[in-house]
């Protein structure tokens, strides 16, 4: 029986090869893009899957109110540690304080590579259990010791054994190899530390740190922890909550309430608004599944439309079969079985263009997927995906052919009935709502991301080179530099500063001024720069003066950026005193000199932070910001600038980075969203005129007498086109109007994550549904005319 079956559904299906073509194609295009999104969601939720201790692990959250509006992030202050370890150690396992990943200089005889990495406290590879491959687990206990990864030891060291060795870590300090670990996979939050270093060794060689030891307001670190196996994340939430505020009265203020954020939700969860937890990437996860979920349906719906089409070129076949005896279970069997075996063609279809097409999504989804040849689970799954699909695709067809009577099939009294296309236009308006739908929320995201990029920066960012510099060699040594860049010809103007150009580091409270409202609480980003610092970004003064060496009290002078003045209320911010009663690490009185334009330096889709711009009386700024010469090429400039470098600094690696390509990057996460969203709204608009390319083929051919006798009566092209494209034109009308407010009410809220936003324009909606009558038209046309051409006389030869 069985092998009836599939024989019966191979001659169906070899005999009409144009359906098949398109069920088959159709089908295929749907099932991949369902295939790669659904790698894609497993990489986005198995996050950190690789670290075996990660539902036990959390980072320590705080969140603080300035002014009614409530901050939240992972910096917190030192004193914290202490606290834990006195007071709650009962609720932990391990407790590691840690660094932000910076880059460090690590050097090996003549080899020098930049490498970013962490320090911290001992306790970190046995909690993030670390793959050792050579020397010990406990390999950051003494305050010298280094553990690299196992491609930082390659470069370091190539294939001899690194364990015992001693490296130069920026000209400043020596540290022994004690072991070599795994790689740290991409798909984890630590895919960038490629070191570990005591955390002695960072108090030790910072002052700063050694001196924050007892400074509850020095939010500058980082702890993580693994709790105890007798409780939980929300128990120990409850514990810890108001430790600083109860420890610190002069933080009570600002409510500090901290928090354990898992593991789990550090990729996917970790945005908050107003001191909750309000998502993340898990949105994309939704956006990605549902794409997929209604891009294979519009795959399935080609197939049903198709089969039930075609329902009465296989009545004859169901009323014969059912008059011999066959029972409509066995018919609805045939049916599925026909639909599964084209459901497994498009399967292997299926594969095939995720495998070709993987490296390629790769590169645009910035991922590193690989397909699951040797994964039992994952052929499981797809066993259960063709069978899921199968049915979905065929069960209609297979209720609607096995239901037909054979009396009147046999007998050529059968007739489909005036409402039986019914089904057939509602589900060409699904496919059409979801397409139209598609298309306005791609276009809404594009907008958004183009609303951004065309946003006043407040500074020149085309020609504009960032150096780290982060080595003790260039203690003291900008001035030389400074003069040696600008005599080379390559660039026209230098400055340091202690944060790059398009990122906040510090952020500052505790200040005074004139005029400051009773209970304010201020929050200052603060960065200190050379006098040369706005000439060199091009930075607009708009209000008194630039810095200027020619002053000595500019070293105790600050410039504030417009959004500060506003938010400070200076009517006349020039010559005022910013003074700061800090007790603990007091700074001069600040004199306000100038006003500069306010320049993007976090998310270009929020507002504008109040900053401050301090002397740097060292110059020994985290970063040289360099102007390039725009008389000669970049890479002729870049090329001149590493030859002075290097004869400057000829054991450390030259690195730098394109401040306008550093700028795109912010725009980079949504970018990728909307081209893939791109991407899946044009395969289902394809997947969708598939189908209707099908369909008016088939109706064509059903009314290739009509369409004769109608030519024979003086119709013209243009009436039969109207004839046979007016009932698929109506059909996409309705789609659009239903799409419309669906796409309008989803995008409307997506937009609202965004301080700064498009405005949502009545033209895109009515661009998505031209472009969707266009290609509904040309879709339809081709068969349509095709019809029309036809010579009437082939049409009616056979009556």
């Amino acid at each position: 029986m069985f092998k009836n079956y599939v024989k019966i559904a191979w001659r169906n299906l070899t005999k009409n090869k144009g359906y098949t073509i398109i069920n088959v194609g159709g089908l295929a295009l749907g099932m991949a893009v369902a295939l790669i999104i659904g790698l894609w969601i497993k990489d986005e939720l198995s996050h950190n899957s690789y670290f075996s201790n990660k539902d036990q692990i959390a980072q320590i959250y705080q969140s603080q109110t300035n002014n009614g509006e409530t901050g939240t992030g992972p910096a917190i202050p030192r004193p914290l540690e202490m606290a834990i370890r006195e007071g709650y150690m009962d609720n932990f396992k391990h407790v590691v304080m840690s660094s932000w990943t910076t880059p460090q200089y690590l050097k090996y005889k003549e080899t020098s590579i930049s490498r970013e990495g962490n320090f911290m406290q001992r306790e970190a590879p046995e909690m993030f259990d670390l793959n050792i491959l050579k020397g010990e687990k406990d390999g950051i206990r003494e305050i010298n010791s280094i553990m690299l990864s196992e491609s930082t030891a390659k470069a370091l060291f190539g294939d001899a054994d690194p364990i015992g060795k001693t490296i130069e870590v920026n000209s400043q300090y020596d540290m022994m190899v004690t072991a070599v670990f795994e790689d740290i996979p991409f798909n984890t939050s630590f895919s960038d530390t490629d070191f570990l270093m005591p955390w002695d060794k960072y108090v030790s060689v910072n002052e700063w740190v050694k001196n924050s030891v007892d400074h509850w307001g020095n939010n500058s670190y980082q702890m993580f922890v693994q709790i105890a196996d007798n409780t939980s994340m929300e128990a120990v939430t409850d514990k810890i909550r108001n430790v600083k505020k109860d420890l610190n009265e002069d933080s009570r203020e600002f409510n500090p309430q901290l928090f354990l954020l898992p593991m789990k939700d550090w990729h996917l969860r970790s945005r908050f608004e107003n001191g909750k937890q309000a998502g993340g990437r898990i949105k994309y996860v939704w956006l990605f599944g549902i794409i997929g979920a209604f891009v294979l349906l519009l795959a399935c719906i080609n197939f049903m439309n198709l089969s039930t089409a075609r329902s009465e070129k296989r009545a004859k076949e169901v009323g014969i079969r059912k008059s011999i005896g066959s029972q409509r279970s066995q018919l609805i069997n045939q049916f599925l079985g026909e639909s599964f075996l084209v459901v497994l063609f498009a399967f292997v279809i299926a594969v095939a263009i995720v495998v070709l097409s993987l490296n390629g999504f790769n590169d645009l989804a910035r991922k590193e997927l690989v397909f699951p040849w040797g994964s039992i689970g994952f052929w499981a799954s797809s066993l259960v995906f063709i069978l899921f699909t199968a049915l979905l695709a065929g069960s209609y067809p297979a209720l609607y052919l096995s239901s037909f009577k054979p009396v009147d099939v046999l007998k050529g009294t059968f007739k489909t009935g005036k409402h039986s296309g019914l089904p057939r236009k509602i589900l060409v308006v699904v496919q059409f709502t979801v397409s139209v739908a598609f298309i306005i929320g791609t276009v809404i995201v594009m907008q958004q991301i183009n609303h951004a990029k065309n946003r006043p920066i407040g500074y020149d960012k085309e020609g504009l080179v960032q150096v780290p510099t982060m080595s003790e060699d260039f203690t003291g040594k900008f001035e030389l530099m400074r003069e040696e860049f600008i005599n080379s010809g390559a660039v026209t103007e230098m400055s340091t500063s202690s944060a790059p150009t398009t990122r906040i580091w510090s952020n500052r409270s505790g200040f005074d001024w004139e005029g400051k409202p009773e209970g304010f609480q201020e929050d200052l980003a603060w960065t200190e720069v050379s006098p040369e610092y706005a000439k060199s970004l091009n930075l607009k003064i708009i209000a008194g003066r630039d810095f200027s060496r020619e002053f000595a009290s500019d070293s105790t002078g600050v410039l504030l950026n417009e959004t500060a003045v506003k938010y400070m209320g200076l009517q006349d911010p020039i010559g005022k005193l910013i003074t700061d009663p800090d007790t603990e690490n007091p700074i001069d009185p600040m004199k306000i000199i100038g006003v500069v334009q306010d320049m993007i330096a976090q998310s270009p889709y929020e507002p504008v932070k109040q900053g401050m711009y301090v002397f740097d009386k060292d110059g020994n700024g985290s970063f040289y910001n360099m102007r390039l010469n725009p008389s000669q090429s970049a890479s002729q400039n870049i090329a001149v600038i590493e030859r002075v470098f290097k004869e400057h600094f000829p054991n450390i690696p030259f690195q730098y980075d394109f401040v306008d390509e550093e700028y795109g990057e912010k725009f980079a996460a949504e970018e990728r969203i909307g081209r893939l969203s791109g991407i899946f709204t044009a395969l289902a608009i394809l997947i969708s005129c598939l189908g209707l390319f099908g369909l008016t083929s088939f109706v064509a051919e059903q009314r290739t007498k009509e369409i004769g006798v109608r030519k024979v009566l003086g119709a013209s092209v243009f009436n039969v086109w109207n004839m046979l494209s007016k009932d698929f034109l109506k059909l996409v009308i309705i789609s659009c109007f239903i799409a419309v407010p669906i796409a309008y009410y989803v995008m409307n809220g997506w937009l609202q994550e965004y301080p700064y936003r498009v405005i949502l324009k009545w033209w895109i909606f009515a661009l998505a549904m031209i472009g969707a009558l266009a290609v509904t038209i040309l879709t339809v046309s081709f068969q349509a005319i095709k019809a029309a051409k036809l010579n009437p006389a082939r049409s009616l030869r056979t009556e």
